[in-house]
């Protein structure tokens, strides 16, 4: 198949292009600043001539978007919204205007649309839509406002021969540098992987094969549209997530923090705080109703296998640097 991700230069689009293209795929990569032969340069905001590259593909997975990797300050709440919104919409004019559509769009979304709460899990029929809950910082109704508007943006895109999914991810974890996981294992080998505000929260998660596995089967079956949960079934409270991430390492102890603690570390990390301290409670209720089996569907597993990968990666590293001195 043809495959075109728009914006598929971050940790997730490496990740889906890294898989499709060794499973055989033609992956084509819509980026701002093409490097690579399978490059298509593109603006995120206008059609132009990469609109070409659409035109006859299989598959549109976008994942366009200013990441959230930052300071949820007035400006860059903007930038996320207005890199997510107008990426989406301009990939529905290519497809609209397509003389051979693809058969399927997959759009990027987030679990993060989902309310704060600790009572009940959510999926995506009983799951309840975040944004005037009580006792949490105004901000973070904005972040589900952006979930709200770019899967608005797709489901009203007038692409009738395409079929639409708007993927509801939770955090992919994977071993690669800059990643989530790779920040969360920086932590807990600090020791400063411990409960943040009390851990209550609850932390969903995906390891990085099921994603890319969900991905496939969403785009095999055609009877799946609308928005999909894309989230291990295990979701779990934030301090028992982060101890497991300890012990798998080997590392005994995880300093606490408070809330203020929270502010302080994530100003420093040029972060912020709703990535820690909001519950995201997301089980995957259509994937599995679909018929969809997890390999990693426990984060005690998961966080072994990403664990071992890591340490490879690692070691790997050091043995490209000890025969570079030495050359």
């Amino acid at each position: 198949m043809k495959i075109v991700l728009p914006g598929g230069t971050g940790q997730v689009g490496t990740i889906l292009e890294r898989a499709l293209s060794a499973a055989g795929h033609e992956v084509v990569v819509l980026t701002r600043r093409p490097r690579r032969p399978q490059d298509v340069a593109w603006d995120g905001a206008t059609l132009g001539p990469w609109a070409g590259a659409v035109d006859g593909a299989d598959v549109v997975v976008n994942l366009a978007g200013r990441s959230v990797s930052c300071r949820y300050t007035p400006e860059n709440l903007r930038a996320m919204m207005d890199s997510r919104v107008a990426s989406t919409r301009v990939v529905g004019e290519a497809i609209a205007s397509a003389r051979r559509p693809p058969k399927v769009w997959l759009q990027m979304s987030t679990a993060t649309v989902y309310a704060h709460r600790f009572d009940a899990a959510n999926d995506e029929t009983t799951g309840v839509i975040g944004g005037t809950e009580s006792g949490v910082p105004d901000y973070w109704a904005y972040s589900v406002e952006i979930a709200r508007n770019w899967e608005r943006t797709q489901a009203e895109a007038p692409t009738p021969d395409t079929r639409k999914v708007a993927l509801r991810a939770a955090m992919v974890m994977s071993p690669d540098r800059g990643g989530v996981f790779d920040v969360l294992l920086r932590l807990a080998r600090l020791g400063l992987g411990g409960p943040v505000a009390g851990g209550g929260q609850y932390v969903s998660w995906i390891h990085d094969e099921d994603f890319v596995q969900a991905v496939e089967f969403l785009i095999a079956r055609e009877d799946v549209a609308g928005a999909v949960n894309l989230a291990a079934p295990g979701p779990l409270p934030q301090r028992e997530f982060m101890r497991v991430l300890r012990r798998t390492w080997g590392v005994p102890v995880g300093l606490p923090a408070t809330r203020w603690m929270a502010e302080v570390g994530a100003f420093v990390l040029r972060s912020d705080t709703e990535l820690l301290l909001k519950s995201r409670r997301v089980v995957p209720g259509r994937l599995r109703d679909a018929g969809f089996e997890f390999a990693w569907a426990e984060w005690e597993g998961a966080a072994g296998d990403l664990v071992r990968r890591a340490r490879a990666a690692r070691a790997g590293s050091g043995r490209r640097r000890v025969r570079v001195s030495r050359g």
